[in-house]
This record gives C-alpha cells, structure tokens and sequence, in this order.
C-alpha cells in the first residue's frame, strides 16, 4: 500500500540559559520542512547514494518567513554539530547546544536550519521565531523534533 499523504513536520524549542545556567528564556514553535528536506527524506528511502545524516544546526537573525525553497538561513550567525539524535518510531529529535561565545558577540537570534554538512550542506528544515536574545556568555539549546505522519 502506498500512502500519498504523507508529511513531514516539525517542532522546536528553544532555551537560553545565563552564565549560572538560569534560564533567561524559553520558546517554543512549528517549523517548515524545506523542499530540499522532503527530497532528502525521500532519497533516505533508497539504499544507495544516501545524503549524509543530519549533523549540524545553524542560529541567525534573519526575519524573512520560512519558505518550502529555502537553502540556508538568511543571516547565519553561527552553525554547530548536533549534540544528539534520537531516533523513535515515526520522529527524530535532534538537540544543538550553542556555548558561550557562539556566536562570539551577542545577538537577537531570529531563525534555525537544520543541515547535513558545516557548510554547503542540504537543509532539512527552517524556523523563523520571536526574537531570542543571547549575550555573548549565554548558552542556547535547541531541540528539533522532525515527526513523519499521515
């Protein structure tokens, strides 16, 4: 049986902690799941020539809204391999911490991608969100989870 309304989405949090770890902030929102995402997870389906695992997230301050043909961020401030992943039935949660001084200055950080590479990598999916504030010796994890249903 083939299943033709399949989809991918996903959900993010976000938290920033101080020096002390005192959480300063905490968000949380939806995602979109890019087009090079969805072929991505299509290309997973195939046994040879299979793209690279997810292995990195990337924080900016971009504001233009997520959009199905985006391929990077709009402004990246700073990208960092994945901390985790945790694969469970029909969902991955991939978390990223950014320590203190990354990004080296502070900064309102506005959007996240998900991505196969440190650079010139495939993007999995895009958030634009509220602005999160993160000083330069506050550190922000985020937690991405990716859920494949019908």
């Amino acid at each position: 049986m083939i299943i033709d309304n399949m989809k991918a989405t996903g959900h993010v949090s976000i938290v920033v902690k101080d020096a002390d770890g005192n959480v300063k902030q905490e968000q949380e929102t939806n995602n979109l799941v890019v087009t090079t995402g969805l072929n991505w997870i299509a290309a997973r389906m195939y046994d040879t020539g299979i793209p690279d695992d997810m292995s990195h997230m990337a924080i900016g301050t971009g504001t233009t809204a997520a959009a199905a043909g985006n391929t990077a961020l709009g402004t990246q401030s700073a990208i960092v391999a994945l901390t985790s992943t945790t694969v469970s039935t029909n969902t991955v949660q991939y978390v990223a911490s950014f320590p203190a001084g990354t990004p080296s200055s502070a900064a309102a950080i506005t959007e996240a991608g998900l991505f196969n590479a440190a650079s010139s990598g495939t993007m999995l999916a895009r958030v634009v969100f509220d602005e999160v504030n993160k000083s330069a010796s506050d550190s922000l994890t985020v937690t991405w989870t990716v859920t494949v249903s019908v």
